[in-house]
């Protein structure tokens, strides 16, 4: 039984560059001041060619995360929450604060 919901947090190390520390720091103290109990920071380098999110993904479904905090949505591919993401967590952005809620496979939050 979880007392408090699980976060990850997903950076990537191109976007943020000499702000990765900052960045981090602040995903952080966000899912902290939201009473999550944060379980991961997931570092990625979008410059590898490796698939961006699938590291994110497989640490989601192991440590059963509620949510995945990021600095801005610009962290994502094109700059826009995928969908496949809120299919199973809710997403939420430091700068601009803003919660994207799960949907179901119906498109209901």
């Amino acid at each position: 039984m979880k007392f408090r919901p699980t976060a990850i947090g997903y950076v990537r190390s191109d976007i943020s560059g000499v702000r990765q520390a900052w960045d981090e720091a602040e995903v952080r103290g966000a899912a902290a001041l939201r009473g999550f109990d944060f379980a991961k920071m997931i570092v990625i380098d979008g410059r590898t060619g490796k698939p961006l999110l699938a590291g994110l993904k497989v640490t989601i479904t192991c440590i059963m995360a509620d949510a995945v905090f990021v600095p801005s949505t610009a962290h994502f591919e094109g700059g826009t929450v995928p969908g496949d993401l809120l299919h199973v967590v809710d997403v939420i952005t430091v700068s601009p604060e803003n919660t994207y809620t799960r949907t179901d496979s119906n498109g209901h939050r």
